[in-house]
């Protein structure tokens, strides 16, 4: 399980349902990653590193890129053109708003280098729009509620 951020694009007027539907029906539909998204990824990685620091970094192909950062487990991928950043329900507290605050930064950085929005489904609304507070609940929360269940 993990705190999800998917990076979209949005029409002027088109309503966040109509954008994730839109998403959903066309989800791997390219299997080949568009010019400007691998334009976008070469500029994305390193200032990614100035961010993060040791990153790995996978590419295969023209179909998907892959940046990770072992001590916060965040993963920034893109597979055709579906481009997202997951990290593992792993942090409570203090180390939950250090490595959120990071996430924010990476998001932003993507935004910026993509044009795409950054859309928060845990909440259900933009990134921009979600505060940090709000984030820091939800991933303490779950790791809680992950470590009372199941241990760790």
């Amino acid at each position: 399980m993990s705190y999800d951020i998917y990076f979209l694009s949005r029409v002027e007027g088109q309503s966040w349902d109509e954008v994730l539907e839109a998403a959903e029906a066309t989800a791997g539909d390219n299997d080949t990653i568009p010019a400007e998204l691998l334009e976008a990824w070469q500029r994305i990685v390193p200032q990614a590193r100035g961010l993060l620091g040791d990153v790995d970094v996978t590419e295969y192909e023209q179909e998907s890129r892959d940046l990770s950062h072992s001590d916060t487990g965040i993963d920034l991928s893109v597979f055709g053109d579906e481009v997202s950043i997951t990290v593992p329900y792993w942090h409570t507290g203090d180390r939950a708003a250090a490595v959120l605050g990071k996430l924010f930064a990476l998001s932003a950085l993507v935004e910026k280098e993509t044009g795409l929005t950054a859309y928060d489904p845990q909440v259900e609304m933009p990134l921009a729009e979600t505060s940090p507070q709000q984030a820091m609940s939800i991933m303490s929360g779950v790791t809680t509620d992950l470590r009372n269940r199941y241990g760790g």
